[in-house]
């Protein structure tokens, strides 16, 4: 997200002596993204954030493929993912490629005994149910339902639960997320036009600084693989920082609709990009308003994008049998469009109180073995006409 936030102390210019009361250097860090040419953030540590004290054990979390070419259509059913009380654990990859993987995740408690590292990719983190904190060395984040919550890789967290009933639908992505550039200008501001501005945007407020020696658990993940490392200073050691790479908060219900006299195509919906997938919001909205108008979405070809819909709440206007917290697949390469019936039961409706979270990828999706376990197996069927 491009645009300025500081947070703490820091030095009148960076890259100079600054020193704590009893007169020793605070250790500054560059915390930056794609080598020197991305966003970064100039971050002060209490201590140097560079020592290791040991190296425990490394393991794979790689998701185990069922398909790596699919052309079925597909229906999920993400709540029948079983709650599981270690955060990293519950996290189910159900639908992966090279530039990102989808994943449901159901935790019952909050992260505290160790510290969590995505060196590979962004985490895009959905929240469908539940309520509590983000914690991470540069902030702290408060978020509840329908809460987007973005976190930059290399950023280290925990993640604090209110109540066991937690549901996440998240997106890592090994490519930066950005807002989209058709919403910026050239210096970066969203303009008039965009379906959200930098108001509704949450950045971190709440600076946890831990002066603390001692044997912290940090778990880092790269290239599929977790290593347990063990720091000698506490993670969360930061007195300040200024930039422009750092985790925020988005609600889905500050997201404000583009509507039309006719239907709509798909892009008024987006919410964030990369090069290599987008992510859009369904949320309420009034329908089209031509005398004419079908309001459900007219069938469409999937040449180039395989097309995910989490179903977060509301009526599913061009589905039918659709339920909160299911996921549908559209591949590539075939047609979808809305399901017998839907376009004549949408003649003259007036608004949808819809709310979906979707995925659109240029690269095909591999189904995992977890996710191919949640497939109802009929979904491909349900466009023919009894």
């Amino acid at each position: 997200m491009p645009f300025y936030h500081k947070l703490g102390k820091i030095p009148p210019k960076r890259h100079t002596q600054f020193r704590k009361p009893d007169g020793s250097l605070y250790s500054e860090q560059l915390f930056g993204t794609i080598g020197f040419d991305g966003m970064y953030s100039n971050i002060y540590h209490e201590y140097r954030p560079t020592q290791v004290k040991e190296i425990k054990k490394q393991y794979s979390v790689a998701p185990k493929i069922a398909r790596a070419n699919n052309m079925e259509s597909l229906r999920l059913k993400g709540f029948d993912v079983k709650p599981e009380k270690d955060y990293l654990n519950s996290r189910k990859t159900v639908l992966t490629n090279s530039d990102c993987s989808i994943i449901l995740a159901a935790p019952q408690e909050s992260l505290k005994d160790y510290f969590y590292k995505n060196t590979d990719a962004d985490e895009l983190i959905f929240i469908h149910k539940g309520s509590g904190k983000l914690r991470t060395f540069l902030g702290n984040i408060d978020f509840k339902y329908g809460d987007y919550l973005l976190v930059p890789r290399g950023i280290i967290y925990q993640i604090d639960f209110d109540t066991e009933d937690n549901r996440l639908f998240i997106v890592e992505s090994r490519r930066p997320i950005y807002t989209p550039k058709r919403y910026r200008n050239w210096f970066g501001q969203l303009l008039e036009h965009s379906p959200y501005c930098e108001r509704d945007i949450r950045k971190p407020q709440e600076l946890e600084t831990h002066d603390e020696k001692g044997e912290f658990l940090v778990k880092v993940k790269k290239h599929d693989d977790i290593f347990e490392m063990v720091y000698a200073t506490h993670p969360f050691d930061v007195v300040g920082y200024d930039g422009y790479n750092f985790p925020y908060a988005f609600s889905i219900h500050d997201f404000e609709p583009i509507t039309g006299r006719i239907h709509q195509p798909p892009p008024v919906h987006q919410t964030f990009e990369t090069d290599a997938f987008v992510v859009c919001s369904f949320v309420p909205r009034l329908y089209d308003y031509h005398p004419d108008s079908i309001p459900a979405p007219y069938n469409h070809s999937n040449i180039d994008s395989d097309e995910v819909l989490y179903y977060v709440d509301g009526d599913f206007m061009s589905r039918n049998d659709i339920e909160a917290g299911q996921i549908t697949l559209h591949p590539a390469g075939i047609p979808h469009g809305p399901h017998p019936g839907a376009a004549e039961r949408s003649i003259g409706k007036t608004e949808t109180e819809e709310l979906a979270v979707m995925v659109d990828t240029f690269k095909p999706l591999q189904v995992t073995e977890d996710g191919l376990k949640l497939s109802d197996g009929t979904y491909y069927q349900s466009w023919l006409e009894h």
